[in-house]
């Protein structure tokens, strides 16, 4: 299995997805990965999955208004358009 270390600002819509449905109320501390990369920096990432691969995202707090913003544009798309067509309206 591959591990791909991501920043916020490389986010794909896919992994927006899979962080919003494993977090849906936010992440907090015991949720998150501490590791130290190959320039003995700290990271901390909080981790999701696909089939073949797993994201290790960096922890900021742009990732969280990241996040905030993304779950608020999937609901707006998400509202149910209305199909008022078949509606009889009495005059």
């Amino acid at each position: 299995m591959k591990r791909v270390i991501i920043d916020y600002k490389k986010l794909t819509t896919e992994i927006l997805n899979l962080l919003s449905k494993k977090f849906p109320d936010g992440y907090n501390d015991k949720d998150i990965v501490t590791f130290d990369n190959h320039h003995n920096e700290t990271i901390e990432a909080v981790e999701v999955n696909t089939k073949d691969t797993i994201y290790l995202v960096k922890v900021s707090s742009k990732l969280h208004y990241t996040m905030t913003n993304f779950d608020i544009e999937l609901d707006k798309t998400n509202v149910l358009d209305l199909d008022l067509s078949d509606e009889v309206i009495d005059d």
